[in-house]
């Protein structure tokens, strides 16, 4: 059932779209192309910087079929299938399985409060009618209900589980559920936020999926590479550039979509359309975007 450990730079894929009701499917090309020769070691689809929440099931079914079909096993894809509905997830999760997906990934489902009893039993409905890998997921920012500390645990004994995807940002909460996963060898500790991917991965983390990793796959490659091999001097230069770029995609409380969205369409890969109600950035912001991606230097 468990193939692999999953590990290293997993990128969030943006979602292209050409309009609201169009998925981009030769932005979608570009985009693949463009993080496979990045270096990264899998892909991670239809979660925050996806922005699944605001596509229609019709355009997450688009896209799914197109990504999973054109890597074609190159890395894995992972596939979020987070819903506040169970049968919605579940329908997904058979579907993304049917198509050839390596893994899913779940949050706890928003909007009503859940109780761990709940989350736990959400979670193993899911493993009844699904074979592959699933990750859990952690990001109280969109999905304020999270799996404790004591549940992650208790579904890691799964063997189906394969691992833990972390977006609370919380280093202290990092470091009391790393000093478990020893126990779990074969279980994956991935980190959401890039500005913790350095510090995490010398510390025993397996990887980052990071927003930035869209327009910059080559350096988030390179600083997990340099964490794992534990080169400080090399680990400070690629943690600064990795800083400007964070600073850079959160301008002024946005999410990092729209800055992801401006920075592809300004690498000409794809459109900075957004789904609603997101907005693009404002053109004030854009122009601070714009001066800092032409002035970045990408010599990684």
């Amino acid at each position: 059932m468990m193939k692999e450990k999953y590990s290293g730079i997993i990128p969030p894929l943006a979602t292209p779209l050409l309009d609201q009701q169009t998925v981009d499917p030769a932005g979608t090309s570009r985009l693949l192309r463009h993080v496979l020769d990045g270096g990264v070691h899998g892909l991670f689809i239809l979660g925050t910087t996806g922005e699944a929440p605001s596509l229609s099931y019709r355009l997450r079914y688009q896209l799914m079929e197109q990504v999973i079909g054109e890597v074609d096993r190159q890395v894995p894809v992972l596939v979020g299938v987070t819903d506040s509905s169970l049968e919605e997830a579940l329908t997904f999760s058979q579907k993304a399985q049917q198509l050839g997906a390596d893994a899913l990934v779940v949050a706890s489902p928003y909007y009503y409060p859940a109780g761990q009893d709940s989350l736990i039993s959400f979670v193993h409905q899911l493993l009844e009618v699904t074979e592959i890998p699933l990750f859990l997921y952690n990001i109280p920012s969109h999905s304020p209900h999270v799996f404790s500390q004591e549940s992650i645990l208790q579904l890691l004994d799964h063997p189906q589980v394969a691992g833990y995807k972390d977006s609370t940002g919380s280093m202290m909460g990092f470091h009391r559920l790393n000093m478990h996963f020893s126990a779990y060898s074969d279980k994956s500790y991935l980190l959401g936020p890039e500005e913790l991917l350095a510090e995490s991965v010398l510390l025993g983390a397996d990887g980052g999926v990071n927003g930035g990793a869209n327009f910059f796959p080559r350096l988030y490659v390179k600083l997990y590479e340099a964490a794992k091999a534990g080169n400080l001097e090399l680990i400070r230069k690629l943690h600064q550039r990795v800083m400007e770029v964070s600073h850079h995609l959160y301008q002024d409380g946005k999410t990092v979509i729209q800055g992801v969205k401006y920075g592809l369409s300004y690498q000409g890969i794809c459109q900075e359309t957004l789904a609603l109600p997101l907005a693009p950035l404002s053109e004030k912001e854009k122009t601070s975007m714009h001066t800092f991606l032409e002035n970045f230097d990408t010599d990684f």
